[in-house]
């Protein structure tokens, strides 16, 4: 394993999915502890992090609910569900020990901090964990885009989307046997083969700012880590 980290700065979006372990919704407190373990891992080793996380833990729990519900009201009580994510990421950070800042696309002052930029960028440099929030602070445009544009604001290296698959695959790995996994591909041929790794908002920032996409399992133990080291783990989506 080389001795320093491939990347300098790193953009990781985590799904709300993602903390929720095994349970129908909500946050699983084993799962977030053991993600925020593997995140400490890669801050002392040098990387600066930021987060987007996603809200669909808690969003699934009210989903009914929002059937037939106008659909910038549904995203605006998604981007709410992120902020809870987010400080209950922030909250298990700072008990590992790693200092961790929420950084809110929709203005929530009292709870945590509005997204400037220079002061993200400030916090990364000291070695702090930026956690976005409220996605892009807008309607109708993903957490995947929010991770693409805040990637490629505070000029991260790769954008690494964690998942539940350990990369992209030819098929679905669930249903054919045979499916292989792609140790890297470009973003055209990514297009071509409608691989659907992120929506097409996202993928196409990503791809026109040349920031590459990184897809890993983040319930393999010891994947970040690898990723950061530069190893042959999950798929590389490039230009």
């Amino acid at each position: 394993m080389p001795a320093s980290p491939a990347h300098k700065r790193i953009l990781l979006k985590l799904s709300g999915e993602a903390l929720m372990g095994d349970d129908p919704f909500g946050i699983n407190r084993s799962t977030i502890v053991r993600m925020v373990e593997e995140v400490a891992d890669v801050v002392h080793s040098g990387v600066q992090l930021a987060v987007v996380i996603g809200g669909g833990n808690i969003f699934r729990g009210v989903a009914g609910g929002s059937v037939g519900m106008d659909r910038a009201t549904a995203d605006y009580m998604g981007m709410l569900a992120t902020v809870m994510n987010a400080l209950a990421l922030a909250d298990t950070m700072n008990k590992q020990g790693l200092v961790a800042r929420v950084m809110s696309a929709i203005a929530i002052e009292q709870v945590v901090e509005p997204y400037v930029r220079p002061k993200a960028l400030q916090y990364l440099e000291e070695g702090k964990v930026v956690i976005f929030a409220a996605g892009t602070g807008n309607p109708f445009f993903t957490t995947d885009t929010a991770a693409a544009l805040r990637g490629a604001e505070i000029g991260a290296e790769m954008v690494l989307k964690a998942t539940k698959v350990d990369g992209v695959y030819s098929a679905d790995p669930k249903k054919d046997p045979s499916a292989t996994r792609y140790s890297k591909i470009t973003f055209d041929e990514a297009m071509a083969k409608n691989l659907g790794i992120m929506d097409a908002t996202a993928f196409a920032l990503c791809r026109d700012q040349k920031l590459p996409i990184k897809v890993f399992s983040i319930v393999k133990h010891g994947a970040l880590k690898r990723v950061v080291m530069g190893e042959d783990e999950g798929t590389l989506v490039y230009a």
